[in-house]
């Protein structure tokens, strides 16, 4: 299945931790959804924000049990995806 651009990256991770990796070590974290790779993640990331990417790690997180009363259920899995710029490049969002 072919994914478009709006469903590869679902939203940035927006932490204190990734915001000083993004400006120390050029890093910026997004959930993706779960069938995309790190070429389609590559790609996506080049276009959307006109960048060079140069490597993306990916980390895929098993949803939690949880007990809500007398019902069990489970949070989903997501996967994230660790995206590292080419020296020199930096990309404009949440700033200002």
């Amino acid at each position: 299945m072919k994914l478009n651009d709006y469903q590869t990256l679902i939203r940035p991770l927006v932490t204190e931790k990734n915001m000083k990796l993004k400006d120390t070590e050029n890093k910026i974290f997004f959930e993706v959804s779960p069938d995309v790779n790190r070429i389609e993640i590559k790609k996506t990331v080049e276009k959307a924000f006109k960048v060079k990417v140069k490597k993306v790690n990916i980390l895929n997180h098993k949803g939690k049990n949880v007990v809500f009363r007398t019902s069990r259920g489970k949070r989903k899995d997501w996967k994230k995806a660790i995206v590292t710029l080419q020296p020199g490049e930096h990309v404009h969002y949440l700033e200002g």
